[in-house]
This record gives structure tokens, sequence and C-alpha cells, in this order.
């Protein structure tokens, strides 16, 4: 496979003994991504072994995926791809209205206040709930929580990887 691929999962675990996998889910599309004849590949964290798959049957558990892939029929045959990723090839990437923005795409940008200072890198996205919250690596100290909001969130520069925010009062002491 040549394309290039992009993580929407991480399998952490069988379920049952009929070849299901739970899935922690990397995407802001878990019911488009692991809908029902959705092809995706599994990767190797380490040696980057692929598998390309289609989903057979999906439903969502305690802020997982529940998944059963087309030609697993029991737990000894997925066993073995336990801490695997997910992926998913750029062709089925869909377009994103705008302002909204794959994780891949913002991860890895640097952050700069609106003054010009720059902050960090942008090293991981949450989900708790309302918003998104990036998690900026600072060059020193702990990681900063930014939430992904109008009032904080001013511009963001994908072709630049770059991201100016508006520092709220006290966010620096978290």
């Amino acid at each position: 496979m040549s394309e290039k691929l992009y993580t929407v999962g991480k399998i952490v675990n069988t379920h049952g003994i009929r070849g299901e996998l739970k899935i922690v889910p990397e995407t802001h599309f878990p019911d488009e991504r692991f809908a029902k004849g959705s092809k995706l590949v599994f990767v190797h964290p380490e040696q980057g072994t692929q598998l390309p798959v289609t989903v057979e049957a999906a439903r969502e558990q305690k802020n997982m995926f529940v998944i059963k892939f087309q030609g697993f029929t029991n737990i000894n045959e997925v066993e073995k791809y336990k801490g695997w990723l997910l992926k998913v090839e750029e062709q089925y990437l869909s377009e994103l209205p705008e302002d909204e923005y794959y994780y891949h795409e913002i991860i890895g940008c640097t952050v700069f206040t609106e003054e010009g200072e720059e902050l960090g890198t942008i090293s991981e996205i949450l989900s708790p709930g309302a918003n998104d919250v990036w998690t900026v690596q600072r060059p020193a100290g702990k990681p900063l929580l930014l939430p992904y909001i109008d009032d904080v969130v001013l511009n963001v520069d994908i072709n630049e990887k770059k991201v100016t925010v508006r520092l709220m009062e006290g966010l620096l002491d978290l």
C-alpha cells in the first residue's frame, strides 16, 4: 500500500469469542469511519505491517467501539492484533466544512500567541465533552491545554502548520 494512512483508532482488546475487537476511536467521525462496509487497515505500531480489512458490523460501547471485521470468526484469529492501529486511506477522507480539521492536520502545528510568542507544538487532541482540547507540548514545563473555542483559537493555518491563540487569563497557570 503506497497511499497515505491516517489513524482512526487503536485496537485495545478482543470482545467475546466471535472475533470482535474493542477499538478506542481517534476520529471525530466514528459512526462514519466504522460503518458497515468501511475499508480500513490494521497497522502494527512498530513493524508497520499492514492488513486491509472491511467492517462487517460495529456498535458503540462505553466510549469505545466493538467492531467485527469480515473474514474473522473467532477470538483466536484476532487476538494477535491487540495494540495495532486502525487506519484509513487518504482517498476515504471526506471534505470538511470550513474551520473544521482532521486530527492529523492539527497535530504538529506550532502555536503562537497573538503577540507572536511561540508556545509550543500541538501533540495530542482530547475530546472530553463539549469541545476539543488541544495539548501543546511546551519547550519547558507542563503541557498547555487549549480549549478549541473561538475565544481562544483565533487562526489555524494548515499549510503553514501554524495556530494563533489568545490566552485566557490563568490558562498558563494550569
